[in-house]
């Protein structure tokens, strides 16, 4: 297998108003926000592709196309003009997408990966960005979740660095994270 290019990538997972605005906060919300929203700007700066996914649910569901949940924060700095915006219907933002040929068709051999929700999105896109032969780099500052009945936010976040960041992805800070 052909060495992956070290062209870089941002994806951003699922920075949307149903998950982000929700009746329960994520962990440190506002500062992912604004590091994600500079890691755009510095991507575009650099002239890396930013791409951002929408988790999109069934009709009926509280994220089904079009539902005011289901759109990307008007906060976050994606402009559909310039970025890619893509659904998703499962956790890996690899499936049923085009994502992979997109980024290969681009050059793209490292894809760094920021967003929603640590322990279920953030972690499939890490671990199937590895399968598929890309080199994942996983931003440890700039993914968030909310706390669950077993865990705080906090250690899971914790956790996912520890355990992502030693098997399957680069860790970086965002301001470390480069294009």
């Amino acid at each position: 297998m052909p060495e992956p290019s070290a062209r870089r990538a941002l994806l951003i997972l699922d920075m949307q108003c149903g998950l982000f605005d929700g009746h329960e906060p994520p962990y440190e919300g506002e500062r992912v926000l604004a590091r994600i929203n500079r890691l755009a700007a510095r991507a575009r700066a650099a002239g890396a592709p930013v791409l951002a996914a929408r988790h999109t649910g069934p009709a009926g569901s509280p994220i089904a196309p079009g539902s005011p949940a289901w759109q990307l924060l008007p906060r976050l700095d994606v402009d559909a003009a310039h970025d890619i915006v893509f659904d998703k219907t499962r956790p890996s933002g690899f499936v049923g997408t085009g994502l992979e040929a997109r980024l290969a068709q681009a050059g793209i051999g490292e894809l760094v990966i920021v967003g929603m929700k640590t322990q279920y999105c953030v972690d499939a896109n890490c671990r199937a960005a590895a399968d598929l032969g890309l080199r994942p780099v996983l931003v440890a500052d700039a993914h968030t979740c909310m706390d669950t009945p077993d865990l705080p936010a906090a250690a899971i976040i914790a956790h996912h660095n520890r355990t992502l960041g030693s098997a399957f992805a680069q860790l970086v800070t965002a301001e470390a994270c480069r294009f």
